[in-house]
């Protein structure tokens, strides 16, 4: 602690230097920006990183926390995973792969906080791979790492809109005493009518997103505590502890049942992943190099931990597992509270894990929305000179928050062609997102050229971060199998053929084209500004960035 201290202060002693940043273009052009006209945030974001700050640095340390926090939805993204560990083991499978898991996840967790501390820009992990690969090898490691963390987000927001529509047409089926039950296809209309509605809200300026987002973690710590001693109250039929504890019953179809019961872990990966959306807001944070990290790996223990004992209270008061399996509504947690609480209880929490999912949802489509506009500055992605404008009204990236939306409604279209398909969905939202965390912290291991920011986990870091990958890699390949026996074509599990289709995308685009212009995460400056303050690159084009070489701090 008391290095983190001294490390703090280092930093801030650095920062209160006074001077000025030359930033060059790709044409000699240069512009200098004077750090005492800025927030310590952003003179460090302009002289350590080299990028132009334009975001608004609205977001505290509550709201910050909050943020992480609700990128995990814990109440409503445990009923909307928790047939997974059912499906595969029973009780036993909730609660101890959560134990497990959860230990995995907080690793990798508190492995992105770090680089998230060292490098607090809105590129994320993607963005650190040029501070801690060899130089000839930047462009094509932050191109993988890239394209996989944008197909990870993608995934994670389009699952979480599903779920949304899941949970709200569960509360209009539980309203109607079950006579009302939605279809796939007005599963896939809700859910792009509220992707849409998640577009609107993101089209607000930062100042209304962090007003909304602080006192969400409140709101959600009072459902999870509230709804737990309702239903531990209300069963008169509880499991015993060792039933909770002990009972193995696996329903895949897989052999040994050993094996079955790991499929468990997919319901705690899905909702402990996504670690670094707070690092796509540091750009809107103050002090960022500290709140982003503390956030991060307090809301991911805080996840950890409520997480498990949530667990243990479903399996509790659930029942019979294989009656909330079959529930017409398709989904068990929704019956446990139906059967538990009655019509009106069942009914209330559906709806409140409804609205945190929606949160989970606006908070990973602004994350999503800043990685798009952070990975089009550095030129990763098509058409960069539309996604990468910021309105002049909201000062946010309408366009970037737009096609995101419209991926995240296209992705789940398939849904109408098989359900299995949009199990994929949820299951490449972890492999996706975790391996682009462990690129950057194998790059950190490998090559040595890591400087530690102010939060940082000394020596046991490298520990840590080699369980992290080890870790990953052992989920992954359980992620990729079928969860269901025999296979066919409703129980395939698809997240392979995600993973494929975006990796050789990918490939594609950067054989054609990519590897002529990439050169990693670049150096970006404001080379001109007109009146008006748009932006200008050197053709005069609005809302461009131009190519620079290392910003040069110049004493003054």
């Amino acid at each position: 602690m008391a290095e983190n201290t001294r490390d703090l202060e280092d930093l801030r002693q650095r920062k209160k230097s006074v001077g000025t940043v030359e930033l060059q273009g790709p044409n000699g052009q240069t512009r200098t920006v004077n750090l005492e006209e800025m927030s310590d945030a952003d003179a460090e974001l302009a002289a350590k990183f080299g990028y132009k700050p334009v975001f608004k640095r609205e977001f505290g340390y509550l709201s910050t926390f909050s943020f992480a926090v609700s990128i995990s939805g814990l109440f409503s993204t445990v009923a909307t995973t928790f047939s997974y560990p059912l499906y595969a083991g029973g009780a036993s499978s909730a609660v101890w792969c959560w134990l497990i898991s959860g230990a995995g996840c907080m690793c990798i967790a508190c492995s992105v906080a770090e680089l998230v501390s060292a490098y607090p820009t809105c590129g994320g992990l993607y963005y650190t791979v040029s501070r801690l690969a060899p130089k000839n090898w930047v462009p094509s490691i932050s191109w993988i790492t890239g394209w996989l963390n944008v197909l990870g987000q993608i995934a994670g927001l389009a699952s979480s809109e599903y779920g949304a529509a899941q949970l709200l047409l569960a509360a209009a089926s539980m309203g109607s005493d079950f006579k009302y039950l939605p279809t796939t296809g007005t599963i896939i209309g809700v859910m792009a009518g509220l992707t849409v509605i998640t577009g609107l809200v993101n089209s607000l300026s930062t100042y209304w997103m962090e007003k909304m987002t602080k006192t969400y973690v409140l709101f959600h710590i009072a459902i999870l505590v509230t709804c737990s001693i309702a239903l531990l109250a209300k069963c008169d039929n509880r499991h015993n502890a060792k039933y909770v504890f002990t009972d193995v019953d696996s329903t895949s179809g897989w052999s040994p049942v050993g094996f079955a019961w790991l499929f468990g872990f997919l319901s705690v990966s899905w909702t402990m992943t996504d670690y670094d959306a707070t690092a796509h807001i540091t750009e809107e944070i103050s002090n960022p190099e500290v709140k982003a990290p503390w956030a991060i790996s307090l809301a991911m223990a805080f996840t950890y931990i409520g997480g498990f004992l949530f667990n243990i209270v479903l399996c509790f008061v659930m029942g019979d597992p294989a009656k909330i399996l079959e529930s017409p509504m398709e989904q068990p947690v929704a019956q446990i509270f139906y059967n538990v609480l009655g019509k009106g209880g069942g009914v209330f929490f559906t709806v409140c894990a409804f609205f945190i999912i929606k949160f989970v949802t606006f908070t990973a489509m602004q994350s999503l929305a800043r990685t798009v506009f952070a990975f089009s500055r550095d030129r990763l992605l098509p058409f960069s000179n539309i996604w990468v404008k910021i309105n002049p009204t909201t000062q946010t990236p309408l366009y970037a928050v737009w096609i995101s939306v419209f991926w995240a409604i296209a992705i789940n279209l398939i849904g109408l062609g098989s359900y299995a398909a949009i199990a994929g969905v949820f299951n490449v939202t972890a492999i996706a997102l975790d391996w682009s965390y462990c690129i950057p912290i194998v790059c950190k291991m490998v090559f040595g050229k890591f400087e530690p920011g102010p939060w940082h986990m000394g020596k046991f870091g490298f520990a840590v971060n080699a369980y992290a990958c080890l870790w990953t890699l052992f989920v992954t390949i359980i992620f990729i199998l079928p969860t269901v026996r025999p296979v066919g074509g409703d129980t395939m599990n698809y997240a392979i053929a995600f993973l494929g289709a975006i990796l050789l995308f990918a490939a594609i685009f950067w054989y054609l084209t990519g590897k002529k212009f990439y050169t990693g995460p670049l150096i970006e400056a404001d080379i001109d500004e007109n009146a008006s303050g748009d932006l200008k690159d050197g053709s005069g084009s609005s809302g461009e960035y131009a190519r620079g070489n290392e910003a040069k701090e110049i004493p003054s």
